[in-house]
């Protein structure tokens, strides 16, 4: 791999290695794209207290998420079609983020199946899980994550109905992709990508394939998918699906205070405030404007979580400051895996671990769990005055 400074230079590498439109499934948002925008726009608002003169020896990142030990508060996030951007880029970005010490998230439209990723990784890994009509499909998909000792179900609240993304309806995406002049066009320009997917037997959506009633092949799988997300999706699934599961549940999708306010009701383990990386209701604000009224609004009562437009471990610092207890990257990873397969995402994690060391210690910080908003000079984003926080005693 050529040599990376920062996450754009992944992206640039991974634009040039990966087709079109799978490039660009991972690199857009829905509508006009200006909550995705926002996303990234709203971190550069946000600006960080310079410290002199302290001690910046002995730092350390090491946190935990959900209860887990990370080696810092960073996670990968769940992604569709993450096997596209990178022949097995699910089972190979597992095996880095497991190497790296961090959560990895398989999502339930991955091209990677469950099993798949358990077959090449040690420890369990998360599992994020989209509530489809057919129930029975849903229980079976939670008793494979229980087998396979995943230690954490990720509950995205956020795609009952899915958000236009005009760059996909474009593309004509699908996964494997179709064989028209222009898909066959995109895959020619990207001979290495090509290569990696006639050695790998993953083209499809391994998870609903072979397990999903009436899905025994890729002609009934469009039809399928278009109908089971489900709309009446409500608080009282909640319920019985972490009923079903037994162990750590994490509601992804929180953008607003009074669903926040629900989700503690449902005695989950965590939230992610997410809008889904503005991939669904564009307009909305970005992830990190809502994050300080949503951890006001709950406190102490259920760990806050963060995703969306992370692009560097400055971003990741700006976040935990605010009050999240740790971080998801997707687009990030993605453009790591594209660039360099397993050694991209790798790539990914130790740019971000870097850049957040080196702010954290230029912030007069140097444990990570120590991150609060007397970090933070001034943020743009504020929708009401607060108090600042005393400042925490040193060692």
């Amino acid at each position: 791999m050529p040599k990376t400074v920062e996450i754009a230079d992944l992206k640039r590498i991974a634009q040039r290695r990966v087709p079109k439109m799978f490039f660009d499934y991972a690199d857009s948002g829905a509508w006009t794209e200006s909550t995705y925008r926002a996303n990234e726009e709203d971190f550069r608002k946000i600006q960080l207290r310079q410290r002199v003169a302290v001690d910046m020896s002995d730092r350390t990142l090491e946190s935990t998420m959900a209860g887990q030990a990370v080696s810092m508060p960073v996670a990968l996030a769940p992604t569709g079609l993450t096997g596209m951007q990178h022949a097995d880029g699910e089972m190979l970005a597992a095996q880095a983020a497991e190497e790296f010490g961090v959560p990895f998230t398989l999502s339930t439209m991955s091209i990677c199946s469950i099993e798949d990723v358990a077959s090449v990784t040690k420890k369990p890994f998360w599992f994020q899980l989209y509530v489809m009509r057919d129930r029975d499909f849903v229980i079976d998909l939670i008793d494979r994550a229980k087998a396979a000792r995943c230690s954490a179900l990720v509950l995205t609240l956020d795609l009952q109905i899915l958000g236009q993304r005009h760059k996909d309806v474009r593309n004509g995406l699908s996964a494997p992709p179709k064989f028209t002049a222009k898909h066959i066009w995109q895959m020619a320009t990207r001979p290495q990508w090509c290569l990696g997917m006639l050695k790998t037997e993953r083209r499809t959506f391994r998870n609903i394939v072979g397990h999903a009633k009436g899905v025994g092949d890729l002609s009934s799988l469009g039809t399928w998918t278009d109908e089971q997300f489900d709309p009446r999706l409500s608080w009282n699934d909640v319920a019985w699906i972490k009923e079903r599961w037994g162990g750590k549940l994490i509601l992804k999708g929180i953008l607003d205070v009074e669903d926040a306010r629900m989700a503690v009701s449902t005695r989950a383990d965590a939230i992610i405030v997410s809008n889904h990386g503005g991939r669904q209701l564009d307009g909305a604000p970005s992830s990190i404007s809502a994050l300080a009224d949503i951890v006001d609004a709950v406190g102490d009562k259920i760990e806050v979580l963060f995703d969306g437009g992370i692009r560097s471990g400055q971003d990741v610092l700006k976040a935990l400051a605010i009050g999240a207890k740790g971080t998801f990257i997707g687009r990030a990873f993605l453009y790591g895996l594209g660039a360099g397969g397993k050694q991209g995402v790798t790539q990914a994690l130790e740019i971000i671990r870097n850049e957040l060391d080196v702010t954290m210690a230029l912030c007069g910080e140097r444990d990570v769990k120590n991150l609060d908003r007397n970090s933070l000079y001034k943020s743009g984003l504020e929708t009401r005055p607060r108090a600042a926080a005393p400042r925490k005693k040193r060692a």
